[in-house]
């Protein structure tokens, strides 16, 4: 019975041999590590940059961005309903981006 590590060995190997390996983006380059990378927490790690090539990003970076379009908007309010809307929703998403982030906080330090 072979291990983990040398039945992982032996599929990159396959890969290798397929031209597999050679199809991805990122063949033959460094790993950019300049994009946060040591600074998510390790047990995330893999799973955000699985998300980074995908194109797709974590919930909360996605949320950042829609109260960046909400300010905006906000920005640009002529009616005072309409800014109070925009405040409100505002204040909804920053306390679950707090939320999420705490949640994330508190598993890293178990």
């Amino acid at each position: 019975m072979t291990t983990i590590d040398e039945d992982i060995a032996q599929r990159l190997r396959e890969a290798q041999l397929s031209g597999e390996l050679a199809q991805a983006k990122s063949y033959g380059k460094p790993l950019d590590f300049g994009d946060g990378y040591f600074e998510t927490p390790e047990e995330l790690r893999l799973g955000y940059k699985i998300l980074k090539d995908a194109g797709c990003v974590p919930a909360e970076v996605e949320m950042f961005k829609q109260v960046a379009a909400l300010r905006q908007q906000l920005a640009a309010a002529t009616g005072e309903a309409e800014a109070a809307a925009l405040r409100a929703r505002i204040v909804d998403l920053g306390q679950r981006i707090a939320l999420r982030l705490e949640k994330l906080h508190s598993t890293r330090r178990r």
